[in-house]
């Protein structure tokens, strides 16, 4: 892989625009089925939230294990794209942005881990794909003088993953903990 590209599962997005439609309306459904109820939730269900019939769900994903891969990396490709979008703004504000971004992508990637194989080929991409999203960034604010050298990219994804992993008691106590840690990262 090179620079920012995501990787991809055996699932093929259709060409066809009623087709793309329900494929899109699929990962919707299951990504708020999986962060409802794990990547156990039940197909029929995600079938029914993305108005179409089970033939068609198994038609795309013939394989509740190619449905939640293609979950994961769907929102492994947000999350790229949230950094090339990122790219425009000044550097502090580049790294902020991105890790709120990368905050989401850590409630829905605990919401599925359980059902992703840990040594699938797709997951090790998807992480390099996040580690070359988000370093430019980081490289850019450090060289800015805004972001602590002594930061790396795997330091900065491992605080905001596991401070994003905790329990906390409401949205509102997250994103200051986040706003505290993240914060932190700046020079001093």
């Amino acid at each position: 892989m090179t620079g920012t590209e995501t990787p991809v599962v055996g699932v093929v997005r259709p060409q066809r625009a009623d087709a793309r439609r329900n494929f899109d309306a699929l990962l919707i459904a299951a990504r708020e089925a999986f962060a409802a109820h794990g990547p156990s939730a039940p197909l029929e269900d995600i079938a029914r939230r993305a108005g179409v019939g089970i033939g068609t769900l198994y038609r795309n994903f013939p394989t509740r294990d190619a449905l939640v891969e293609a979950v994961y990396i769907d929102e492994v490709a947000a999350v790229v794209r949230a950094a090339e979008e990122a790219g425009t703004l000044e550097p502090w504000e580049a790294v902020e942005a991105w890790l709120r971004r990368f905050v989401t992508y850590v409630g829905t990637k605990r919401a599925l881990v359980e059902g992703l194989n840990k040594e699938s080929p797709v997951l090790l991409s998807c992480r390099t794909s996040l580690y070359d999203a988000g370093e430019p960034l980081v490289e850019r604010a450090q060289a800015a003088g805004e972001l602590r050298t002594d930061a790396s990219i795997g330091d900065v994804i491992r605080m905001v993953s596991g401070i994003a992993g905790v329990a906390f008691d409401d949205e509102q106590q997250r994103d200051r903990v986040i706003a505290m840690a993240i914060d932190g990262l700046r020079t001093r």
